[in-house]
């Protein structure tokens, strides 16, 4: 005859075993999202591109990008360069991650907040595309998914909505409600050689309203966050 307080010990580490396994994919995915920023510091596009699963899809400004080779286009802004460079400034930081994993892994879902300091320093601005040398402040939301991909969780959605870009010079109460630096793209590709594989309405940045849904409900209630701000949910037109 069995033990019952062997098989409520075995149930117990079961169970803790899987908490487990669930905390340290979630601290994964930070380790994997935090990493997208640090590389975008710098400008290591390949590497970026590595961070992403093979049928990935990325969602930004008018665009949604397909696949790997979508990623590529898409970090292909800086019309070539790659790395560091003298008078180049991008900082990302991410902060204020929600993580939630699947109970059977098969899925995840994170929320960051992104700021950014973009610019070239007037000494250099000559060595960067037109696009980069406007200094101005950015925020936006992520809000993507993750899948495990031969045991390692990479991105399979990349979300990413501007909350805000404000020049530097005048600060965020000069907020354009269009984007400063990467203009909406006129077509898709191969048309366009960087363009996406499906074009979108822009989402709405500040000044205008806008709202980026949550992936999880409110921690409390169990309730939709947000629920029935309906107008400022889709992408303007």
């Amino acid at each position: 005859m069995s033990d019952p307080r062997i098989a409520a010990l075995e149930s117990q580490v079961a169970a803790l075993s899987q908490e487990l396994v669930l905390l340290r994919d979630m601290q994964a995915i930070r380790t994997l999202h935090f990493t997208y920023g640090y590389c975008m510091d710098k400008w290591l596009f390949k590497e970026i591109v590595d961070l992403f699963a093979e049928g990935c899809e990325l969602r930004f400004l008018n665009g949604i990008w397909r696949g790997k080779e979508g990623a590529k286009r898409l970090y292909s802004w800086t019309e070539g360069m790659y790395g560091p460079r003298d008078g180049m400034l991008a900082e990302h930081v991410i902060c204020q991650d929600i993580v939630h994993v699947a109970p059977d892994r098969s899925r995840a879902w994170g929320r960051f907040r992104a700021l950014l300091q973009i610019g070239a320093h007037e000494d250099f601005a000559q060595h960067f595309p037109p696009s980069f040398k406007e200094t101005f402040w950015e925020a936006g939301i992520h809000e993507n998914e993750y899948v495990l991909e031969d045991g390692v969780w990479k991105i399979a959605l990349f979300n990413y909505r501007l909350t805000f870009q404000a020049p530097y010079e005048g600060g965020w109460a000069k907020s354009p409600d269009h984007p400063i630096m990467i203009t909406p793209w006129a077509g898709t590709y191969p048309e366009v050689p960087d363009g996406p594989d499906e074009l979108r309405p822009v989402p709405a940045q500040w000044p205008s309203a806008s709202f980026m849904p949550f992936h999880y409900v409110h921690p409390v209630t169990g309730k939709p966050l947000g629920e029935g701000i309906n107008s400022i949910q889709e992408p303007r037109p």
